[in-house]
């Protein structure tokens, strides 16, 4: 193994997350720090954490195999995100940032919630921590079947062994550092993942005469793949871009606006998070569409992506590059893979120990108490996660596609209308993220019409909140009182 220069690289690369990891802790001295960094990100670190704790395993393996096998057609999904991110940064970002803090300084979503709308009974918390918990376990998942994919293909692995050792690096960092360990090795990813993906369709191309050869090669192979339209109806692209509204209700993203260090910072992480995003998914894109031509052109180093689409990306990197740099270009998908897992597992961490354990069970716990009892929930949430990972047959998109529709629907409409609407009650918050979540659980099992179930639960969740907000009675004074103050320090900018 140390033999090969490939392994040394990515042995290196988990070397120093994990390294990160342990310099993160001398940095954390409370809860909130282990949690939110006390929030003191920058506008560079937010931008490239949103995006690096965004993508997963997804970015590299789901998407660029989807365009492998129907080509371009696939790209509405990037195109969707791209405008939803902007959007959540726009109209979701700086307001978040400002109500947290004056919400209580709320930690977590359901944290803030609870503190938006006075919830003295706690439902709201109740509501928003379960479905945390049930679909980012699921979400956690992918990571770990990503992560197992990886490490079994550069290590000649059987896939239970790698599932434990891919998640373990994860594991160890975010329950050593917390989330300045996440941020940090976030910022670090995010870079090497942008230029895993710039580079590599370059190489491609290069390899097969250039841009206009490689494309008439895919039209040979097969026309319908430069065809944007190829094997969609209306509602298929309705159903692809709608991808963009999940942005508005991930708490893995929502956690880093809450983390930045002012409301000055955002725009300018807006602009490199958005050119981030750009960059990256038009790599992903073309990794998958130009890998079509290198393997027609090479059909004998075709066979491991024969037998699975999504490994276009780490054959490429193994076949086009000297050992040492296809390591690097590998790690960008435990990058991918780590940056993404690490947000989840604290995300569901700090909802165990904010949410269940002091709110129910110490609520004098010290500071020190409760980072430790973050630290076991990682790892108790990591148990669960390796658990429905355990079957090889597991697809990355499809487990993302679920989750990410969970907490599209359930938060983001409660979210993004607390946010602007004074009007909003807290039996329309939580009657809307209950209709949202069971309206993806209902819509995903029985399929309808073939639209994604992001849709029909983003609209229903709306409906919900603003038809029992109108039936309610109005929010308290003090309720309305802070809404008022966080728009007064929103316009001052």
């Amino acid at each position: 193994m140390f033999s090969n220069p490939t392994a040394v690289t990515f042995i290196g690369y988990l070397v120093l997350m994990v390294g990160i990891g342990f310099f993160a802790y001398f940095y954390t001295r409370s809860y909130a720090d282990f949690i939110l960094g006390g929030r003191s990100l920058g506008g560079f670190v937010t931008a490239l954490s949103v995006g690096a704790s965004d993508m997963s395993g997804w970015l590299l393996m789901g998407l660029p195999g989807a365009v492998y096998l129907y080509g371009i057609s696939q790209s509405w999904i990037a195109i969707g995100l791209i405008i939803g991110s902007w959007f959540n940064w726009k109209y979701t970002a700086a307001r978040l940032r400002v109500y947290t803090e004056k919400a209580h300084n709320s930690l977590t979503l359901p944290d803030y919630l609870s503190h938006r709308f006075e919830d003295k009974g706690n439902a709201l918390r109740i509501i928003a921590a379960i479905v945390i918990l049930i679909f980012f376990t699921i979400y956690c998942a992918s990571g770990v079947v990503a992560g197992a994919r990886l490490f079994e293909n550069t290590f000649d692995m059987d896939y239970e062994t790698a599932l434990i050792i891919g998640a373990a690096a994860t594991i160890l960092y975010v329950f050593i550092g917390g989330f300045l360990a996440v941020s940090w090795t976030d910022t670090i990813q995010a870079s090497i993942m942008c230029i895993a993906l710039i580079v590599t369709p370059i190489a491609v191309m290069i390899d097969a005469g250039g841009f206009v050869a490689t494309t008439e090669r895919v039209a040979s192979i097969n026309p319908t793949m430069l065809n944007m339209m190829e094997g969609h109806t209306v509602i298929g692209v309705i159903s692809l871009l709608a991808w963009g509204l999940g942005y508005f209700g991930q708490p893995h993203i929502l956690v880093r606006f809450m983390a930045a260090k002012s409301i000055k910072v955002i725009p300018n992480a807006r602009r490199v998070g958005t050119l981030w995003m750009l960059f990256c998914l038009s790599g992903a894109v073309g990794v998958g569409f130009f890998g079509a031509a290198y393997f027609s052109i090479h059909p004998g180093d075709a066979t491991l992506v024969t037998e699975n689409h999504e490994r276009v990306f780490i054959v490429l990197s193994s076949l086009l590059f000297n050992p040492w740099i296809a390591g690097l270009l590998m790690s960008a998908i435990l990058a991918a893979v780590m940056s993404t897992l690490s947000c989840q597992l604290l995300v569901c961490s700090s909802t165990l120990t904010q949410d269940f354990y002091r709110t129910y069970l110490r609520k004098n716990a010290t500071q020190r108490e409760l980072v430790w009892v973050g630290r076991f929930m990682v790892l108790a949430i990591s148990v669960v996660a390796v658990w429905i990972a355990s079957d090889p047959t597991s697809l990355v998109l499809s487990l993302v596609s679920y989750a990410w529709a969970g907490f599209g629907a359930a938060f983001g409409p409660a979210i993004l209308i607390s946010l602007w609407w004074k009007r909003m009650t807290r039996n329309g918050a939580l009657v809307g993220m209950v209709v949202g979540a069971v309206t993806v659980l209902v819509w995903n099992h029985f399929g309808w019409f073939g639209l994604y179930e992001i849709v029909p639960g983003w609209i229903l969740s709306s409906i919900a909140i603003y038809v029992v907000s109108i039936l309610d009675k109005a929010p308290a004074e003090s309720v309305e009182k802070t809404f008022e103050a966080v728009e007064t320090v929103v316009k001052a900018g």
